[in-house]
């Protein structure tokens, strides 16, 4: 069964543990995201996994350099998964990857600002990625001609375990999930709508419906 995973964009611990309550019931996987965590520091990853241990918290740290030692501290913070950019060179992946075998977690690649975006999935999968994440970042979403059609066409061709972040709605949900993504990652359809909890079970209708 696929997952929804909420990536949180609010940039206090407060305000991200108020929307992860509300939110919960419906949702399998909690990003914290980069802006929240250079915020308010790793401290915001034990604070949601300690109000939420039967969730997967997921610090989306980007690393792009020093990928075990980063992806450690997130480990030992009490993330279940942490991101590692797939722009970076594989010795920072593979280091990644090698924290989180040591504490029995694992590592997503994120591809946001990758080229060719499938190739590079298929590279890190072999690499021991947990999932590579098709990316598209919140300003490429915001540039004029932007779809996130863009994104379901690679899931369906990468042949490799993948997420989609990247204006993920209730609206082309169901085609994220035909298209063979794993997990689909909304951020703004769920902290940005009037009532939250709604949107997420919308959300989660969806995904199980597909």
């Amino acid at each position: 069964m696929a997952k929804l995973q909420v990536a949180i964009d609010l940039l206090t611990t407060k305000d991200a543990l108020a929307l992860a309550a509300k939110i919960a019931p419906y949702i399998d996987i909690i990003e914290l995201g980069t802006p929240l965590i250079k915020n308010e520091g790793i401290a915001v990853v034990t604070a949601m996994k300690q109000a939420h241990p039967d969730k997967l918290v997921f610090a989306d740290l980007k690393t792009m350099d020093a990928g075990e030692l980063e992806a450690d501290i997130a480990f030992k913070a009490g993330a279940d998964l942490v991101t590692v950019l797939g722009a970076a060179g594989d010795a920072t992946i593979a280091g990644a990857i090698k924290a989180a075998k040591a504490h029995g977690k694992g590592i997503v690649v994120d591809t946001i600002g990758v080229a060719d975006r499938v190739k590079r999935a298929q590279e890190v999968t072999k690499l021991g990625a947990e999932f590579v994440e098709l990316h598209a970042g919140l300003d490429e979403q915001w540039t004029a001609g932007y779809s996130i059609q863009v994104l379901i066409d690679e899931a369906a061709r990468a042949g490799v375990p993948v997420s989609i972040a990247g204006g993920v709605n209730i609206n082309n949900v169901t085609a994220v999930i035909k298209a063979g993504a794993i997990v689909a990652v909304a951020g703004a359809a769920i902290y940005g709508a009037e009532d939250p909890a709604a949107a997420a079970k919308a959300l989660r209708e969806a995904i199980d419906a597909a």
